[in-house]
């Protein structure tokens, strides 16, 4: 295992640094402590080429340009909050309201736009990366000091795990996960639509045209949304399914899984060779196709566009808090948050 660490820029004359992973198979992952952003993850391919296969840029003033958190950690609530208001013990609470009368993945800087503290844990088979931050009571609108890590933990498996550990001292709301955009392609060399995708899920949440949980929970069967068997992403771009045209022509849905820590999400590129094998102890993964990524931007060269990315986001459902019959994503006090999510990378054969 090797293990490197550069400067990548300042932030509020804070030093950003980036680290780079490379375990004995080549495999590289490389992060920053400004969001936890992962920047790169150089996998091989059927024959062992070597490529990039997530959305990112080269400089922090891209990744501080730039709406669509790439790579980033999100919290303290990822997901939509509706109009940015919950309660909690009778108490009111108003979050940032970031997206038109909503609130979005932590509000205006969250976890994905501050600097974290890093440090570096090597062992002999794997190398871990750890942030930590301390999100004060009231920051974002969210009671509560809260203590937040966040661990990479990279071994010669090819298995990349993130961690997340949280302790509030004011009862609160968190529910942290990773945004990385995955295109196994590699390079980004084509878009996302003719990937394989397999989800362990027999239901999914409805939204509204807010993109908020409408508190349904559908059945998947005979929808294309049923990826129990696998699929291709592009079943869902040229659906003429209600739900994938109010996503703005895909997927940002939340799939509550059947099964944990069992292999229950698996990507493929047959082109390439690349899989990516997901396990979570989460109750739910988000599948976002990219449906708003065409603009002007540039990723490494490559002129942004819908689908070129999806991410695989595990955590509790989105706008939790008003849905009592979801999964609650609320902290007490004395009590330890824990989330665990493990990516495998691997290859297929032709």
């Amino acid at each position: 295992m090797e293990v490197f660490k550069e400067k990548f820029g300042y932030k509020d004359n804070q030093p950003v640094y980036l680290f780079k992973v490379r375990n004995e198979k080549g495999l590289e992952l490389s992060c920053i402590n400004y969001g936890c952003i992962i920047t790169k993850i150089l996998a091989p391919d059927r024959d062992g080429r070597l490529e990039n296969i997530v959305l990112g840029f080269d400089t922090l003033d891209q990744y501080e340009d730039n709406s669509s958190f790439f790579g980033a950690v999100v919290g303290r609530f990822a997901g939509r909050i509706k109009d940015g208001k919950f309660k909690l013990d009778n108490n009111e609470y108003l979050v940032s309201q970031n997206e038109n009368h909503n609130h979005l993945h932590g509000g205006n800087k969250g976890f994905s736009r501050v600097v974290w503290d890093s440090k570096v844990i090597e062992k002999e088979n794997e190398v871990i990366i750890e942030f930590s931050y301390l999100s004060p009571d009231g920051e974002e609108g969210y009671p509560g000091n809260l203590k937040i890590k966040v661990t990479y933990t990279l071994n010669n498996e090819n298995e990349l795990t993130i961690s997340y550990n949280g302790f509030t001292d004011k009862k609160t709301l968190l529910n942290v996960t990773n945004h990385s955009y995955f295109n196994l392609c590699g390079n980004l060399k084509r878009d996302t639509l003719d990937h394989e995708l397999t989800i362990n899920s027999s239901s999914f949440i409805e939204l509204n045209k807010d993109l908020l949980p409408t508190g349904n929970i559908l059945s998947v069967e005979g929808t294309v949304f049923d990826f129990k068997k696998g699929r291709k992403v592009r079943d869902g771009v040229v659906s003429t399914h209600p739900q994938n045209i109010l996503a703005k022509i895909g997927y940002d849905h939340p799939f509550i899984l059947d099964s944990n820590d069992q292999r229950e999400i698996r990507l493929v590129d047959y082109d390439s060779g690349r899989k990516l094998i997901i396990e979570t102890d989460e109750p739910v993964v988000v599948l976002y196709t990219g449906n708003k990524l065409e603009n002007d931007s540039y990723l490494r060269g490559v002129k942004s566009c819908n689908y070129l990315g999806l991410c695989l986001e595990t955590q509790r459902p989105p706008d939790s808090v008003n849905h009592p019959n979801f999964d609650s994503a609320i902290l007490e006090v004395g009590k330890e948050y824990n989330s665990k999510t493990k990516y495998l990378f691997g290859v297929v054969d032709k």
